[in-house]
């Protein structure tokens, strides 16, 4: 039976790659045809309306693989809990003991993008000294705390991809064996859920098999509600991973600061990737105001994809497009069991293969083909599948 359910609002969402490994010819193309994903791309391909800043770096070979406005300062959201993190660390002595009080904190900071943590640590570390300290310490050429009357709010640091490699750099060439053991331990242990409850596995997370290691950021008034777990949970501009702050919620600033946006909704995917850490990777994304979490997940996604990162592994199945607000990933294919999580509305996703199961009725319509989501470790009807059919035509069956 064929589906059009809600066709005009989910046509941007259709299907947009099919077995990973064949090319697809450009990213038109990519973006509604059933041709397999592209398996390294030349050049970044960023979607219409999206600015980005991106840096992939070959450990191995010493060289930049993929360069598009790397110099570019976006405001960091908490990316800059790497720069956190480094302070607190930095000359604690010859085996860089991290006390049990600091551990419960950095941890879910690194791993889950806890913003009490980054608050505890901007207040009782000096604030913008933090990152006037790491600046100095690093080289780096971009970052820069807060602009005048937002000093509170570290989420306002800005950043650059350069000077996100230049991090990861120190971090695992020349940082004392204890701190790189520590941090990026940390970010190889991300969360799928984060500690506001967003889905935080875009990006790298979702475009490349493990060996990863992440931290993500986001921001952003058209991001509301929690996207992750079995309950959305409310979100206010300024709030959560993001713009935080030690003093409160954050306004909404009058103007950007100089040329580093404040409005618009960012969403950042910065790690390494590969085997020894062979790729660092670095992507910052602005979309338009307005823009919904699963439409800029689901950019960051195609972005990601697009790049020509050394040593990475892409995982195998059909990236489609879903419709409907938090479809519920169950454990099997029927609605007997509790979720395993909720998806982002409107996300794209990976499917690994599909089989048929409990039938699912959204009146008129009923569908009893379910896909399985691999990178989510479950299963959601097909009937929240954007493509024209109850089977989808190219996904094999499991």
């Amino acid at each position: 039976m064929r589906r059009r359910l809600f066709a005009a609002a989910t046509a941007a969402l259709l299907l947009v790659s099919g077995a990973a490994g064949s090319a697809a010819a450009n990213a038109s193309a990519d973006a509604i045809s059933g041709r397999a994903a592209q398996a390294a791309a030349a050049s970044v391909q960023v979607p219409a309306g999206v600015t980005a800043g991106v840096a992939v770096f070959d450990r191995q070979t010493g060289t930049f693989t993929e360069q598009l406005n790397t110099s570019a300062r976006f405001r960091s959201a908490s990316v800059v809990k790497l720069l956190l993190a480094l302070d607190f660390l930095w000359n604690r002595g010859p085996d860089y003991t991290v006390p049990a009080a600091d551990r419960a904190r950095l941890e879910p900071m690194l791993r889950s993008s806890n913003d009490q943590a980054a608050n505890h640590y901007w207040s009782a570390l000096g604030g913008s000294a933090i990152i006037n300290r790491m600046v100095g310490r690093l080289g780096l050429q971009d970052t820069a705390p807060p602009p005048a009357g937002y000093e509170g709010y570290w989420g306002y640091t800005s950043l650059s991809a350069r000077d996100t490699v230049t991090i990861y750099r120190y971090l695992l060439d020349s940082a004392p064996g204890p701190v790189r053991d520590f941090v990026m331990g940390n970010l190889r242990q991300s969360t799928r859920c984060a500690s506001d409850r967003f889905d935080q596995h875009f990006g790298i997370a979702g475009a490349f098999e493990k060996p990863w290691a992440v931290k993500q950021g986001w921001a952003g008034s058209s991001y509301p509600e929690g996207t992750c777990g079995t309950a959305a949970a409310s979100r206010t501009a300024g709030s959560g991973a993001g713009t935080g702050t030690g003093t409160g919620t954050a306004p909404a600033p009058a103007a950007a600061a100089a040329d580093v946006d404040l409005t618009r909704p960012a969403l950042h995917s910065t790690g390494t990737v590969g085997a020894g850490d062979r790729s660092i990777v670095a992507v910052y994304t602005l979309q338009p105001v307005g823009t919904s979490y699963g439409k800029a997940y689901t950019d960051i996604g195609r972005l990601t994809r697009s790049l020509n990162v050394p040593g990475a592994a892409r995982p195998a199945g059909w990236w489609y497009g879903t419709w409907s607000d938090h479809v519920n990933v169950r454990p099997d294919p029927s609605t007997g069991k509790s979720p395993i999580t909720q998806l982002p509305a409107g996300a794209e996703v990976l499917i690994g293969c599909q089989a048929r199961g409990e039938e699912v009725r959204v009146p008129p319509y009923t569908n009893d083909w379910w896909a399985y989501l691999p990178q989510y470790g479950g299963w959601i009807s097909n009937i929240y599948v954007s493509s024209p059919d109850n089977k989808i035509p190219d996904v094999k069956e499991c």
